[in-house]
């Protein structure tokens, strides 16, 4: 199994959510990062996305648009949030670490070139936040290649026709976006995450 198929098994073992936490690579900056991920670990992360900064983070609110903004202006690059997951990787060989961000970080190089990079560094997963699964081939396909989960997002205008195509290709998880909108500008509705789980 999967460090990501672990992860969530372990959870459901002993009855409870897996906890899934996000930073922001290079946010204060890319020497700081190894700290606040070895905290999560401490504090009991079963899972933690590691955000990859770019200049437009548009389905993200303001506090990660800061963050973004915060970790670039300290000269964070693609290599730093590479070099980043490898170190965690060499301290923390159990834990699954999702890259999390936008297509143009992803595909710059050739997605083949970051699915291998990532598999490399010792990524599991990665979410890409502005790649729908209509077109898959510009990322899924080589991270399937590399062995690296192609996590997919659903939202709560997910309806029954399209999720069989999100769910198509997909693997680690399926991120359920529990707002429709921009992240962290409003509360998700306990009843709304219910009817969709259903």
């Amino acid at each position: 199994m999967s460090r990501l198929a672990n992860a969530f098994a372990r959870a459901a073992d002993q009855g409870r959510a897996a906890l899934v936490t996000f930073v922001t690579a290079g946010d204060p900056a890319p020497g700081a990062t190894a700290a606040i991920l070895d905290a999560l670990v401490a504090g009991g992360a079963d899972v933690i996305e590691l955000g990859m900064p770019f200049t437009d983070p548009m389905a993200d609110g303001p506090a990660i648009q800061a963050a973004n903004l915060r970790s670039l202006a300290a000269g964070t690059t693609t290599a730093d949030v590479l070099a980043i997951a490898t170190a965690f990787r060499a301290r923390h060989p159990d834990v699954p670490l999702v890259l999390m961000g936008y297509a143009n970080p992803m595909t710059r190089r050739g997605p083949e070139w970051f699915a291998n990079a990532a598999r490399d560094a010792g990524v599991d997963g990665a979410i890409c936040v502005d790649i729908p699964a209509e077109e898959d081939d510009s990322l899924g396909e080589a991270l399937r290649a590399a062995g690296i989960g192609n996590v997919r997002l659903a939202t709560p205008t997910t309806d029954a026709a399209r999720l069989p195509a999100v769910l198509e290709g997909a693997s680690g998880f399926l991120y359920y976006v529990s707002v429709a909108g921009i992240t962290g500008l409003q509360q998700a509705a306990t009843a709304s995450i219910e009817a969709a789980g259903g």
